[in-house]
């Protein structure tokens, strides 16, 4: 069998997961996923798959025609009995409700009722188009107003104050200076990394040994949707993976682990949530206001090189955004500061002509 990489292992697991998910729904169902396959990442149709199941048992619970029935028995023509002001309803439900055993409990802000909605309109748009029903209730509901959040990132000082921590240790609890001796050089490399190419978290921990070219100084990574692009790096990032890996390479990898650029402890390849952990470590010894997560390091590289550059076009590239218009709202603080910084570069007048 031909040897799979990180993301090809990955999609696999998805996929797994989501018939897993498709078999507590209505059968009809699958006919949507199978649908959306050639448009959709495996990952976003788990996140469907997760938002139709809350939807369905919504309706099993509140809607008087599903009423305690059985919601797998739900068929699509049954679509057409849900009304807009059902809908509206369901944007209340999901500001609290809890799991089928009624132990957990789930909360959703606007952001989270936004995108559950967005999933419905996705589903519902599907079978209408299909004409398998004759009314598409949720274009006639608007979807919650999101606020725009303050992008959180790193300060200048505040960049070099992260690094020296991860180098030093030095604030660190003494457990946790223990574990540092032997994860000092990967933790520089992986933070160093982050902060000096933007990436994704999950373009991070996909990374192989052979993805990395100190020839051209760059790294391969494959992007959301699956397209391979390489990113270059500076002199700082070189040195760093240098580094560790003159120490990775005397380390023998847990099997299956050989190719993982970055290693845990248990040498096994890091997971999302492992990054994030190292980064929310060493970040809240620097910063007691700021929540520091792998994607605020991203962020912060995108301020960095916007404030760099000026170009928020290349920014967009670089990050890998599809529509630069993203970029655009997410850089839109600094774009107002550099046109303040327009409106005092021009002189009209010189303090002569002005006595």
């Amino acid at each position: 069998m031909k040897h799979m990489n990180y993301h090809e292992e990955l999609n696999i697991a998805n996929n797994k997961r989501l018939r897993e998910l498709i078999h507590d729904l209505p059968p009809f169902v699958f006919e949507f996923f199978r649908g959306i396959e050639q448009t959709t990442s495996s990952k976003t149709r788990i996140a469907y798959a997760y938002d139709l199941r809350i939807f369905f048992k919504f309706l099993s619970l509140q809607h008087i025609d599903f009423k305690d029935v059985d919601y797998t028995t739900i068929t699509v023509t049954d679509l057409d009995k849900v009304t807009p002001d059902h809908l509206e309803i369901y944007l209340d439900y999901l500001n609290y409700y809890t799991d089928d055993m009624g132990t957990e409990e789930h909360t959703n802000k606007e952001r989270g009722k936004s995108r559950k909605m967005a999933s419905l309109r996705t589903f519902y748009k599907y079978y209408y188009r299909k004409q398998k029903i004759k009314t598409n209730p949720t274009l006639l509901v608007d979807l919650p107003k999101i606020h725009d959040k303050v992008i959180t990132r790193l300060e200048i000082n505040e960049v070099a104050s992260l690094l020296d921590e991860v180098e030093s240790g030095e604030h660190l609890t003494k457990k946790q200076q223990s574990f540092h001796q032997y994860t000092k050089e990967r933790d520089l490399a992986l933070v160093t990394l982050l902060l000096g190419t933007g990436i994704r978290v999950s373009e991070c921990v996909g990374l192989d040994l052979s993805d990395v070219d100190f020839d051209v100084d760059g790294i391969r990574i494959v992007r959301k949707g699956g397209t391979e692009v390489i990113i270059y790096f500076g002199q700082e990032v070189r040195l760093a993976l240098l580094t560790y890996l003159d120490k990775r390479k005397k380390v023998i990898a847990s099997e299956g682990h050989e190719d993982a650029l970055f290693l845990s402890i248990q040498n096994k390849r890091l997971a999302v949530r492992s990054v994030q952990n190292i980064v929310k470590k060493y970040a809240k010894l620097i910063t007691k206001l700021k929540n520091i997560s792998p994607h605020k390091l991203r962020s912060t590289y995108g301020t960095n090189l916007y404030r760099e550059t000026g170009d928020i076009y290349l920014v967009a590239d670089v990050l890998g955004h599809k529509d630069v218009n993203t970029t655009k709202r997410h850089y839109a603080e600094i774009e107002d500061e550099r046109r303040r910084m327009a409106a005092k570069a021009v002189t009209l007048r010189d303090d002569q002509h002005r006595r």
